[in-house]
C-alpha cells in the first residue's frame, strides 16, 4: 500500500467486484478506489499514472459485467462525498458524475423540471449515463447535456460545452476517462404533469421488463430498424439458460442471473444467443453492456 500512503481510507485492495454491480458478478479488483472530491481523484490518477498502474472507472455497475478473474489496477469509483451531489442552477441541473439518476429523476419531477423524465426506470449513475448517452423509446440522455466537466489520465480538468459534444446510439464523443458534472438544460414545467409522465414510462417498464431480477439491462444493442429483443424472441432463446444465467421470459435482451452464478455462464449465453440469431436471421449482435 505504499503507492497510496496517506489514502487509505479510501482504498481497498483485493476487493470482489460483484456487489458493486446490478448482475451481482465478478471477480476483485487490485485496488478498489473511491475518492471523495476532485483533489483525491486527482491524487490517485497521479500517483496510478507515475506507477504505471491501469485504471478503469465503475459508475453504478448497471451496464457492465466484470469476469471472474477479477480486473488488474485501479478500479475508481466516483460515487462517495461530492461526487453524489446534485443541484438546480439557471439552466435546469448540474450533478456530479456520481449522483444516482433515479434520484435526479426525482427530484427534477418536485421541482417542476422536464427533461429528464425518459430516464425514468434507467439505472446507474449521471457519469455513466452521459457516457453510454442511456436511453430507450422514450428519449436520450444527450437530449438534454449542456456541458460536462471532466478529467484527463494526466490529471487536466476541463469544460466541454454543446456544440463540442455529440451523441450518437449509445455512445458519445467524450474521450476523457473521467466525467467529473454534467450541466443540463431543462424546462420549467407543471410538476403533475411531469409526473404523470414518470409514472406513465415506469409501468411501460415494469410492464415488460424485468425490473427486478438482477441483470445488467439491455445486453445487445438493437440493429438498426430492428429489436435484439424481438431477434432474440424470434430465435425461440426465451428462457434459455447456461448454468445459472438465463434469457429473460418478459424481454428477451435481459440475461438474468441467478445466485451462485459466474460470468462465465453470462458469456456463453451471450455467445449462444449471437450464434443462433445469427442462424435465424443473419444479424450479428453488438453488446451494450460492457464486458471487463
Amino acid at each position: 500500500m505504499s503507492l497510496f500512503a496517506g489514502l487509505e481510507e479510501i482504498i481497498t485492495c483485493d476487493e470482489p467486484l460483484g456487489p458493486y454491480t446490478w448482475m451481482g458478478i465478478g471477480g476483485a479488483a487490485s485496488y478498489l478506489i473511491e475518492p471523495r472530491n476532485v483533489e483525491e481523484l486527482a491524487d490517485v490518477v497521479r500517483r496510478c499514472r507515475e506507477n504505471d498502474v491501469p485504471m478503469r472507472v465503475l459508475g453504478g455497475g448497471a451496464n457492465v459485467l466484470i469476469d471472474d478473474a477479477g480486473v488488474d489496477g485501479a478500479v475508481i469509483r466516483l460515487t462517495k462525498g461530492d461526487f453524489r451531489e446534485y443541484r438546480r442552477d439557471e439552466t435546469g441541473l448540474t450533478a456530479a458524475a456520481g449522483a444516482e439518476m433515479g434520484k435526479c429523476v426525482l427530484h427534477c419531477v418536485r421541482q417542476g423540471l422536464a427533461g429528464l423524465e425518459c430516464l425514468t426506470g434507467i439505472p446507474g449513475t449521471v457519469g455513466g449515463c452521459v457516457r453510454m448517452n442511456a436511453g430507450g423509446a422514450f428519449g436520450d440522455i444527450g437530449n438534454v447535456v449542456e456541458s460536462v466537466d471532466v478529467m484527463t489520465d494526466a490529471g487536466a480538468i476541463f469544460t466541454r460545452h454543446r456544440p463540442e459534444l455529440a451523441f450518437a446510439y449509445r455512445s458519445t464523443n467524450i474521450t476523457a476517462p473521467f466525467i467529473l458534472s454534467v450541466g443540463f438544460r431543462l424546462t420549467e414545467d407543471d410538476p403533475h404533469r411531469i409526473l404523470r409522465q414518470v409514472k406513465q414510462i415506469w409501468i411501460y417498464k415494469k410492464n415488460t421488463q424485468p425490473l427486478g431480477g438482477r441483470n445488467a439491462g439491455c445486453v445487445f444493442k438493437n440493429p438498426r430498424g430492428i429489436s435484439a429483443g424481438a431477434l432474440i424472441d424470434r430465435a425461440g432463446l426465451k428462457g434459455k439458460r447456461v448454468g445459472g444465467a438465463h434469457v429473460s421470459e418478459k424481454h428477451a435482451n435481459f440475461i438474468l442471473a441467478d445466485k451462485g452464478t459466474k460470468a462465465s455462464d453470462v458469456l456463453k449465453l451471450i455467445s449462444s444467443i449471437r450464434e443462433e440469431v445469427y442462424k435465424k436471421a443473419e444479424v450479428y449482435l453488438e453488446l451494450e453492456i460492457e464486458v471487463w
